[in-house]
């Protein structure tokens, strides 16, 4: 079965940290530029982070959330990661991961059309 499938959501205090996982099965994920979307209560989604396919290596990261999060991917595992620290209250929300097929991640990845998507998981940061 393809899917993709985002673990590691949480309740966590602001200045904490979380590390999402979004984990491929039935698919390598190499082939494909992976990205993160959050979507919060009554607001549309928003690309947060992205990496190109393969080793090219190229990520972008939203204004929001430069500097504290960092996306990395693990082909043998076939796993893409975000690490996010410091976390605020506005960061709150459903966190997705969608994969896009050999595509290289810049600022216009994240209107993409995706292939997949995971089916989200909640991170809640409150004190």
């Amino acid at each position: 079965q393809v899917q993709l499938v985002e673990s590691g959501g949480g309740l966590v205090q602001p200045g904490g940290s979380l590390r999402l996982s979004c984990a491929a099965s039935g698919f390598a994920l190499d082939y494909y530029g992976i990205g993160w979307f959050r979507q919060a209560p009554g607001k549309e989604r928003e690309g947060v982070s992205c990496i190109s396919a393969g080793n090219e290596g190229s990520t972008n990261y939203a204004d929001s959330v430069k500097g504290r999060f960092t996306i990395s991917r693990d082909n043998y595992e076939n796993t893409v990661y975000l690490q996010m620290n410091s976390l605020k209250p506005e960061d709150t929300a459903v966190y997705y991961c969608a994969a896009a097929s050999l595509s290289y991640c810049s600022r216009s990845f994240y209107n993409r059309p995706m292939e997949y998507w995971g089916q989200g998981t909640q991170v809640t940061v409150s004190s």
